[in-house]
C-alpha cells in the first residue's frame, strides 16, 4: 500500500512539472487585444514608433519552461507594451535569447 501511495505521489509531481512547464503566466491587457503581430519584413512598411525589450523567466522554481510558452509570453508582453506606446502592431527584431526578445512597435493601421 505504501508503494502505491508513493507511486501516486510521484505521478502527481511529474504531472505538475509537465503542466507548469507549458503554462503561460502573462495576461494580455484589454488595450492590447487589437495589437497585431507581423514579421519584420511586413512591418517595415509601417510607421515605426519605437521598440520594446521584454523578458520572462526561463524557469519557475526548478522547472524549466517550454520554448513555446516563453515565446508566447514575450509576444503578449510586447503587445501590452505596444498598446502603452500607442502602437497597433509588433514585430520581433531579435530571436529569443535567455528569455528576452526585442520587438519593434509600429503604427500600421489607417485610423
Amino acid at each position: 500500500m505504501r508503494n502505491a501511495m508513493r507511486c501516486l505521489a510521484a505521478m502527481a509531481v511529474a504531472g505538475f512539472v509537465v503542466v507548469a512547464a507549458g503554462c503561460t503566466y502573462v495576461k494580455l491587457e484589454p488595450a492590447a487585444e487589437e495589437v497585431a503581430t507581423l514579421d519584420k519584413e511586413r512591418a517595415e512598411k509601417c510607421e515605426k514608433l519605437g521598440q520594446t525589450r521584454v523578458s520572462v523567466a526561463k524557469k519557475v522554481g526548478f522547472i524549466a519552461r517550454g520554448d513555446k510558452s516563453i515565446k508566447k509570453d514575450l509576444e503578449i508582453l510586447a503587445r501590452n507594451s505596444a498598446a502603452d506606446m500607442g502602437g497597433d502592431t509588433v514585430a520581433p527584431l531579435t530571436e529569443v535569447q535567455d528569455g528576452k526578445q526585442t520587438f519593434g512597435v509600429y503604427d500600421c493601421l489607417d485610423d
